[in-house]
């Protein structure tokens, strides 16, 4: 289950396109000798060092032209082969001495939207009606997939069409607050993690040992500037709690929010003429979950299933009543859910120890996990006080090196 073939975890192994991200990196092959997250540009097989010019990813992507200024820059030091970063990045292989991948974002705002595709909107209905009981939810899917079908598709979050929809779901009891922000005018915006708390390619991530019934959520994952601008894309997995969130919607932050549950990578890949935000509308995103009991499931979605467009949820989130000065990644949440039967019959799916998730993109890439309960992975311990420090010794020795 652990054979990774590195090859094709990266288009063409970043031969086009711009792709930038970040890497740990030893004392030894550190700019000016800290040992850090450094700031990475992947090409043509390679990855580079963009210490030089850039503290951070949040730096780079609010510049005035970012693509244009990577162009510019011929000359950086070089880490390594990306496969072979990609390789001591994996959890089991790594060798803090050498160069491994992290999360590409760092300072910027962590936000996600939810219930913006159909399936994960009836799935939400779902936890809320079984109030977090897998065991009942087999057959409330039943009941609301007799009421609703499956295809809501066509409707119009916030239309006139809407309105009547729910005028209709409320006289047959099935109304919700997750329909509401589903098709409803406005969408559902919440904070999935805090800076530099995200876990990158090949980590462990984390679900609660109290947690019985939970589950990944394979996602697109926007790069915005501080302006709102879009400027690039990735891949997430926003682990969710689902017996933690049905029992009560005001436990959203105890069901999203944990050590280890928020994974963004393997890198941004920036808007260029290889790659643009009517690619990510088109795209389609692929998940396979293996587990250490043979389990296995998959699925294939696609971006145009989404209510909401990618525009429209940006503009919710960043503008004149909500700014974010170092700009924000923002998950646009799930395309699928698995509900297959994992121990029992009627009782659905959950996540076990060692499960292997694999979300990927012909555009993205893959970004390759691995579950563990939230206790047992590395602890969080790099945030904004130690990031600050680390770029204060980082100049300082620039400053001493000047002189």
């Amino acid at each position: 289950m652990k054979y990774i073939d590195l090859n094709h975890l990266i288009p063409q192994l970043a031969e086009t396109g711009t792709w930038i991200g970040r890497c740990t990196v030893p004392a030894k092959k550190a700019y000016n000798g800290i040992a850090g997250p450094h700031v990475i540009l992947a090409r043509k097989g390679n990855v580079y060092d963009l210490s030089e010019y850039y503290t951070s990813t949040s730096e780079l992507i609010n510049s005035k032209r970012p693509v244009a200024s990577l162009k510019a820059l011929t000359e950086l030091p070089k880490l390594g082969s990306l496969t072979e970063i990609l390789k001591n990045s994996l959890y089991f292989n790594r060798n803090p001495k050498l160069p491994y991948f992290i999360a590409p974002n760092d300072i910027q705002a962590i936000k996600a939207c939810g219930v913006t595709f159909i399936k994960s909107l009836l799935e939400r209905v779902i936890e809320e009606k079984a109030k977090g009981d897998a065991h009942i939810a087999n057959d409330i899917r039943q009941t609301i997939y007799d009421s609703l079908g499956k295809d809501l598709s066509k409707v119009v979050a916030g239309s006139p069409e809407t309105e009547k929809l729910k005028k209709e779901l409320q006289e047959k009891g099935l109304w919700s607050q997750y329909l509401e922000v589903g098709i409803g005018k406005d969408a559902e915006v919440f904070s999935k993690a805090q800076p530099l708390s995200a876990i990158g390619f090949g980590a462990e991530v984390g679900v609660l040992k109290s947690s019985k019934w939970n589950n990944p959520e394979p996602e697109i994952v926007l790069a915005v500037s501080s302006s709102g601008k879009i400027v690039g894309a990735t891949l997430g997995n926003d682990v969710n709690l689902r017996d933690y969130e049905g029992r009560s919607a005001l436990l959203l932050g105890e069901a999203k929010d944990q050590n280890g549950s928020c994974a963004i990578g393997p890198m941004f890949r920036l808007f260029d003429e290889t790659f643009s935000l009517e690619d990510v509308k088109n795209c389609e995103v692929d998940f396979a979950m293996q587990g250490k009991d043979n389990f296995s499931t998959s699925g294939s979605n696609k971006m145009k299933e989404i209510s909401r467009t990618p525009e429209n949820l940006v503009n919710q989130v960043i503008g004149k009543n909500h700014q974010y000065p170092d700009g924000l990644v923002l998950f646009l949440g799930t395309m699928f859910a698995p509900t297959e039967d994992r121990n029992k019959k009627g009782l659905g799916f959950t996540h076990k120890k060692g499960d292997q998730v694999n979300i990927s993109s012909p555009h993205l890439g893959t970004l390759i996990n691995w579950v563990n309960t939230c206790d047992k992975i590395p602890k969080w311990e790099f945030g904004i006080g130690a990031f600050t420090n680390y770029v204060l010794q980082r100049n300082s020795k620039k400053t001493q090196a000047q002189s």
